[in-house]
């Protein structure tokens, strides 16, 4: 295979964002249940945020361009791999306490860009 093969479309002039799923526009796409919900850049944005939470720390994860299924099951691996709970609340993932390097790594290992935002 050369590069180009390896490539997929993201974006068509005439169509709009594709689903990355089945290749349509987000429009006409036929994937149902296991489309995904949030169409991102593609990157993964792990920050920490205190705010409405009585000053205690949390990881947010947003920006993962899955199902809700798939979601869930991200999200499960990652509380089992910090020894702590969580949840998933408007397609973000949400880790207790300051967990960004290890989510990073972890998502790293699944193969999704990441950055850590914020301050």
């Amino acid at each position: 295979m050369n590069s180009k093969q390896k490539t997929r479309s993201v974006y068509s002039t005439d169509q709009g964002r594709l689903c990355p799923q089945c290749l349509r526009g987000v429009a006409s796409c036929v994937c149902g249940v296991d489309r995904p919900t949030h169409q991102g850049d593609g990157i993964v944005r792990i920050k920490r945020e205190t705010k409405g939470r009585g000053g205690k720390a949390v990881t947010v994860i947003e920006g993962l361009n899955v199902a809700p299924k798939e979601l869930k099951s991200i999200a499960k691996g990652l509380k089992q791999k910090c020894g702590v709970g969580g949840a998933v609340k408007d397609h973000n993932i949400e880790i207790q306490g300051d967990q960004r390097s290890v989510c990073k790594t972890a998502l790293e290992g699944l193969g999704y860009t990441c950055k850590l935002a914020g301050g």
